[in-house]
């Protein structure tokens, strides 16, 4: 029988596990190894009922979080992921809002601490794959980037997982996915990414085909329907759709097994 491995993503906020990792965490499952998932903030600065801001009269961000958090239940519920950690920071909100100066904000707690809790974690778990976002978190939220410091600090800490990796978003994926969106006629005008969003192509050295599990990441994202107004993926046409839920892609940052690059498996050079 095969070796069963564990493989932990690292996350910033509910719904951020479904569309980088949704995909193999899900396939994990299926193929009868480990998938855990650390949920680093509960997502208080998202929207609230009506489409509320945190800068608006009537946010109430404690509610949101509940909101999120049962959202969250769900998704993983739908994915597959049995081990979820909610570490239970506050969420930071974007970068340059005024809630970035609360000292409670997830961005804000030394990374020693927050990595120590992550440590404890890994401990527990033993993961031989962990997965988080870039040195930028990917697009440069604060609490993207804190998640991705602490992972690094708790992987480099522990010693235990034998291969990291970050998530990634191919530019050129991003171009065919907008000009398709268009194509279809979506209005696009309200949906601003930034000028560097997105993973060059010839950086990123795993590619997974998660196709199998293209329904269920779509019913993972669906069940974060208080966030529905900032998922436009879900406005995509079917077929875009499919093809944008249909492969992950992936940096490999650090590895102490033999596996050649470019990869298709995050568990490539682990399993027996």
């Amino acid at each position: 029988m095969e070796q069963r491995l564990t493989l932990m993503a690292v996350h910033a906020h509910p719904d951020d596990e479904v569309l980088g990792t949704g995909g193999v965490l899900a396939q994990a499952v299926a193929e009868g190894h480990r998938a855990v998932l650390v949920t680093c903030t509960n997502g208080e600065m998202g929207d609230d009922a009506g489409g509320l801001k945190p800068e608006d009269e009537g946010h109430d961000a404690e509610g949101v979080a509940r909101v999120r958090l049962a959202e969250l239940e769900e998704s993983v519920s739908i994915l597959g992921i049995e081990h979820v950690e909610l570490l239970g920071y506050r969420d930071s909100g974007m970068v340059g809002w005024s809630t970035n100066d609360d000292p409670r904000a997830f961005s804000n707690i030394p990374v020693e601490d927050a990595a120590a809790r992550l440590a404890e974690l890994m401990e527990q778990y033993r993961p031989d794959v962990v997965v988080t976002y870039d040195e930028n978190g990917n697009y440069g939220h604060p609490d993207h980037i804190q998640a991705h410091r602490i992972a690094v600090a708790a992987s480099e800490s522990t010693g235990i997982p034998r291969k990291f990796y970050e998530t990634a978003v191919p530019r050129s994926g991003i171009e065919m996915m907008f000009k398709a969106a268009k194509d279809a006629g979506l209005d696009l005008d309200d949906t601003e990414l930034p000028d560097d969003f997105g993973t060059p192509d010839e950086l990123i050295t795993t590619r997974v085909d998660v196709s199998a599990h293209v329904e269920r990441k779509r019913k993972a994202l669906e069940a974060h329907a208080s966030q529905g107004e900032n998922i436009f993926l879900l406005r995509l046409p079917d077929e875009m759709q499919a093809a944008v839920f249909g492969s992950e892609s992936f940096v490999r940052r650090s590895s102490s097994v033999d596996a050649d690059l470019p990869e298709t498996d995050l568990f490539a050079g682990l399993r027996d």
